[in-house]
């Protein structure tokens, strides 16, 4: 456990000081972010901008004007992110959460317990935990470790975690390792998600170039 904690934070050390600061989440409200989070799901950040810019454009990026979008509208204005139709429902989902149980208060979602918010989030049909944590870090600061598939790639290839291994031990983790800091927790993310983009590929890994080589 201590060489893995040492591990941990070796991985961060590196790529902190190869990439520097990130400032995600890139998005200009709390209410944008819960928006891509969605939006990412199954795609890439530049179709996530093409949809997100759209919305801004049409002056949509707020509770009440997304709310009362009809949810075929919504669709249409969302369709660069791919699998539109279902994001819309999952968004109309949302929404609708925190309007039944906030008052369309979306800081009172946020203002919530860790493990509340969080509960509240998984409840809605659509939302899985990479969004729930997502949103939850990224829009409401809370201290929550956000796992996706770059970040399973790199720790199995570097051999801190077996072939099979789900989301929650993955975010075990680093929650049992880490100081539970969003800040960290935010730049972590984020400087795994670059790594896995530039270096630890997919079909390939650049390991000769890579920050991380013989981590």
């Amino acid at each position: 456990m201590i060489l893995r904690a040492a591990q941990l934070s070796e991985i961060y050390e590196r790529l902190d000081a190869h990439f520097g600061p990130q400032n995600w989440w890139p998005a200009h409200t709390p209410f944008e972010v819960l928006v891509g989070a969605v939006l990412t799901q199954n795609t890439n950040w530049q179709n996530v901008k093409k949809a997100i810019a759209r919305l801004r454009e049409a002056g949509l990026l707020t509770f009440e004007r997304l709310s009362s979008l009809p949810e075929a509208e919504l669709a249409e204005y969302i369709r660069a992110s791919g699998y539109y139709n279902l994001k819309a429902r999952r968004l109309k989902n949302l929404l609708q959460m925190i309007d039944t149980t906030y008052g369309g208060n979306l800081d009172g979602l946020l203002g919530e317990p860790t493990n509340v918010a969080r509960q509240a989030l998984l409840e809605v049909s659509g939302i899985g935990p990479e969004t729930a944590d997502s949103i939850l870090l990224y829009a409401g600061k809370h201290p929550i470790f956000v796992v996706d598939t770059y970040t399973y790639r790199i720790l199995h290839r570097h051999q801190l975690i077996p072939e099979e291994c789900d989301y929650q031990t993955i975010q075990d983790l680093f929650m049992d390792h880490l100081e539970h800091d969003a800040a960290l927790f935010n730049q972590y993310h984020a400087l795994l998600v670059l790594t896995a983009k530039e270096f630890c590929k997919k079909s390939v890994a650049l390991c000769e170039q890579c920050p991380l080589q013989n981590v």
